[in-house]
């Protein structure tokens, strides 16, 4: 496994409950700003594998991404079973729920 790869695996993984982060964030925090792109290739490929919490991440807007109903309908689901709420549209308050981890903090 790749170095970024593993980061962002570590990093998603460590998501609390009820927490989210962003594809963007998890870029930043695993090394690469730009990286977006490449959080959503290692979630769609390595989720089931590692048992990551993908529904705990979010577009940089507070969004759900997934444009499939089904994943779309799921992870809004998973979402309100922790206790996020969600606006019935896939949106939800980041300021509110967006987890930061000590590293990215500078605590």
């Amino acid at each position: 496994m790749q170095p970024f790869t593993s980061k962002v695996v570590d990093i998603v993984k460590s998501i609390p409950e009820g927490r989210v982060m962003t594809y963007g964030q998890i870029a930043a925090c695993a090394g690469s700003p730009r990286g977006a792109r490449q959080v959503v290739r290692i979630l769609h490929s390595l989720s089931g594998k590692h048992r990551l919490p993908w529904h705990r991440v979010v577009n940089a807007k507070g969004e759900i991404a997934l444009t499939d109903g089904e994943s779309r309908y799921m992870q809004e689901h998973y979402l309100r079973q922790e206790g996020v709420e969600t606006d019935g549209q896939g949106r939800l308050d980041l300021e509110r729920y967006r987890y930061w981890p000590e590293s990215e903090t500078g605590v």
